[in-house]
């Protein structure tokens, strides 16, 4: 007899779980420093605009595949297209997010550590070269990286329910609180509007192709997109929650999360002086010295506030990680009948190699390249801007080409039992169809020529 499937208890714990993997570094490390580099507001809007048009009816893909064959990625595509090629868009999907999960854990090692030097008592006169002294000394990069990985792993290894559940109920909340917090004390700065001025105010002039590009990348890599997370945590929802909303909550909370983000560094680095695009370091090189320049004038103020994002980015990575090292433990349960803490033993092992080799290619690795490219710089390079895309592509085409129309319309409306959806399913249709992969092979093929 069949070990029956764990469910998420409810429909908004589901949107909950699905929110927590989209609500990650993608909002709070990557998406304030893609806005810095790419124009500010012009750069927000294209990044809405696709969420909603582009980003959510891919998310929906993923969605109905999960929950109606309540499998993981390998399992949905031999459950719907048996013994045909589509099974490798399954193996596809358990890959890549290990791959990123791998490097994006040395990002979460990196946030752990300046978490504890800010409650330790901050970075000292040496910040502006905190960050590279920190990563070309192996010791404590791999120590933080592990400790992100076992956090991670202990998270999934206890379940559905007790863990991935119970995890985000309190760091849905947790997160919110503190990045309006931050926000607020970000927009009391003295030259705090100019940051804002930059965020509302669009200058369509900087909206060059390749940042059109980068901002619909971003609603892919925000949403975590293409590679089987939003899948996985959709074939443990129960067969009567609303797909469509559902979806459309997640997307919500995800681009508020990331507005938010947005609103608590950049009028901050604008009241610094400092240039908004600084790019991937801007998180963990220019914003300790913005704190460091603050608490001159109010240490105890100045470190709390450093205490409070350090610790934002630590549970918004873990958010994302978790959603994950999912992909894989439940194809280890599903399709090779491990238990849950041995599948979670052997992703630990894993990812936990391949990001030590990640973060070695900051100091003694640093010459190891692949394409011209360091290790780390490889992996995130490979997974965000093709293997997301590219799965996403095929996600689109197999809902939108392979699955039967009336199989499609029945997940969607639920058997026909939802109203509203039943009314938005051609335009849903339609937009899977022709115009997602249509954007999606424009993406693809920029991030291929532009970069």
């Amino acid at each position: 007899m069949a070990k029956r499937r764990e469910k998420f208890g409810s429909s908004l714990a589901a949107v909950m779980a699905m929110a927590g993997s989209a609500i990650g570094l993608g909002n709070i490390w990557r998406f304030p420093y893609m806005t810095g580099q790419n124009g500010g507001a012009a750069f927000i809007l294209v990044y809405l605009l696709a969420a909603f048009i582009l980003s959510l009816p891919i998310m929906l893909c993923e969605s109905l595949i999960g929950r109606r064959t309540s499998s993981g990625t390998f399992g949905a595509m031999e459950k719907l297209a048996p013994r045909s090629k589509w099974k490798y868009l399954g193996f596809l999907t358990v890959i890549s997010p290990l791959v990123i999960l791998s490097y994006y854990s040395v990002v979460g090692g990196w946030s752990i550590d300046y978490f504890v030097r800010s409650v330790a008592g901050g970075f000292g006169q040496d910040v502006s070269s905190y960050f590279a002294l920190f990563v070309a000394n192996p010791s404590r990069p791999l120590l933080y990286h592990t400790l992100f990985i076992v956090a991670t792993v202990l998270v999934v290894s206890r379940g559905i329910k007790s863990g991935i559940e119970s995890f985000n109920k309190i760091s849905l909340p947790l997160l919110f609180v503190l990045i309006v917090i931050i926000m607020t004390y970000s927009l009391s700065l003295p030259g705090a509007m100019e940051g804002v001025k930059y965020l509302v105010k669009p200058d369509f002039s900087k909206l060059t192709p390749s940042a059109i590009a980068a901002a619909m990348g971003q609603s892919f890599f925000s949403l975590s997109l293409g590679v089987g997370t939003i899948l996985t945590y959709a074939s443990y929802m129960k067969k009567q929650d609303n797909l469509l909303r559902s979806g459309a909550g997640t997307a919500f909370f995800d681009m508020v999360f990331a507005l938010l983000a947005g609103f608590a560094i950049m009028p901050a680095v604008f009241a610094a002086g400092i240039e908004p695009g600084a790019g991937p370091g801007l998180i963990f090189e220019t914003l300790p010295f913005i704190f460091s320049k603050m608490g001159l004038a109010s240490p105890i103020l100045s470190r709390s506030v450093s205490i409070l994002f350090f610790l934002a980015i630590v549970v918004a990575a873990l958010t994302s990680s978790i959603s994950m090292c999912e992909v894989g433990v439940t194809y280890l349960v599903d399709e090779k009948g491990f238990s849950r803490k041995k599948a979670s033993i052997v992703i630990f092992g894993a990812t936990w190699l391949l990001g030590a080799l990640c973060s070695l290619s900051f100091g003694p690795l640093e010459q190891f390249k692949i394409l011209g490219k360091t290790l780390f710089d490889f992996c995130d390079h490979l997974t965000s801007d093709y293997l997301m895309t590219f799965g996403s592509l095929l996600f689109v085409i197999f809902v939108g080409w392979k699955m039967k129309k009336a199989d499609v319309r029945d997940e969607f409306t639920n058997g026909g039992r939802l109203g509203v959806s039943g009314r938005i399913f051609p335009v849903f249709y339609f937009l899977v169809r022709y115009v997602a992969p249509a954007v999606i092979l424009i993406i693809f093929l920029s991030n291929l020529l532009l970069k």
